[in-house]
């Protein structure tokens, strides 16, 4: 009794073992019955027919890292590069994965390759560097429309690195020297023109300001001059109008006799010193009758300034 107690124990020990199925999060387990697709069992505790019920697939739904492996591409100008790749995916689909393709990595992997020849194929050799993200996404597009029956979807691919051949790659770093080269002239050009225009520029204000100057200064000579000639003018209406009080004063005339004979004589004697000539009046005696006539005209004067209103 206690061997077919033990070998019973064994049986439902062995039922229950095949009978509970445990599975961890992120996974996907394909289940068959009678080599029939039956579920997919889902993360956490299962229960299955044992001897009936089959785990056929187990799938991680996690991302997954693909390395495509390295293939040469010619370009549409006929130059070889040698491309190298990583692709990430993910089960979308465990059913579609487990009978949807024999090996749905291998075809993503060979259909990635394919894809990417055709793409750098239409491109020249200079764009493949520029348009590495156009490239990117063709690559999944392409693979995203084709993976959709295998029940994984492509999330990204990316080129990690495009090595032409070595003849090129020297003429390319020749290329960029020159064009190193090039712009370091073009800027060198550029300051010196800058330069030009700079000290044209400052030429050019500091003339004007410099004729600002000479203009502000001839104006200030010019009111200076203008200010003197009114100041003479005022000094000399002021001496001729306290010479002309002087006059009306007791004294007066015979003060303006007295002048006016010294000027007659020092006229005389200034243009005897110009020459050798000794120039005298004709008739001495007539000098009294001189400064009488002089004396009329300024009597005349001031009874015309009296009279006027």
């Amino acid at each position: 009794m206690d061997i077919v107690a033990l070998v019973v124990l064994i049986v439902i020990g062995i039922v229950v073992a095949k009978g509970v199925r445990v599975v961890p999060q992120q996974n996907a387990w394909v289940v068959e019955r009678l080599g029939k697709f039956h579920a997919v069992l889902a993360p956490g505790l299962n229960l299955v027919i044992p001897f009936i019920d089959n785990i056929a697939y187990k799938h991680s739904l996690k991302e997954i890292p693909l390395d495509v492996p390295s293939q040469v591409c010619i370009t549409r100008d006929n130059t070889q590069l040698a491309v190298d790749g990583i692709l990430y995916f993910q089960v979308t689909d465990p059913k579609m994965a487990s009978y949807g393709s024999s090996d749905y990595i291998s075809a993503i992997s060979q259909l990635a390759q394919t894809t990417l020849r055709s793409l750098i194929g239409r491109m020249e050799m200079d764009r493949t560097f520029e348009e590495r993200e156009e490239i990117n996404r063709g690559v999944v597009m392409a693979l995203n429309e084709a993976s959709t029956n295998w029940g994984v979807k492509v999330l990204r691919y990316e080129i990690k690195d495009l090595t032409p051949p070595k003849d090129i790659l020297h003429a390319m770093q020749r290329q960029i020297t020159a064009e190193r080269e090039k712009r370091a002239l073009i800027a060198s050009s550029e300051g010196r023109m800058q330069e030009q225009i700079n000290i044209a520029t400052g030429e050019r204000e500091a003339s004007i300001q410099q004729s600002e100057g000479d203009k502000q200064a001839a104006i200030n000579v010019a009111l200076g001059e203008a200010e003197a000639i009114k100041a003479i003018a005022a000094a000399n209406a002021e001496a001729i109008a306290r010479v002309a009080r002087a006059i009306e004063l007791p004294g007066g005339i015979q003060a303006v006799n007295l002048k006016v004979a010294e000027k007659y004589v020092e006229a005389f004697s200034g243009l005897a010193k110009t020459g050798n000539t000794l120039i005298v009046p004709s008739n001495m005696a007539d000098l009294s009758s001189l400064i009488a006539g002089a004396m009329t005209v300024v009597k005349s004067q001031n009874s015309v300034g009296t009279t006027t209103p």
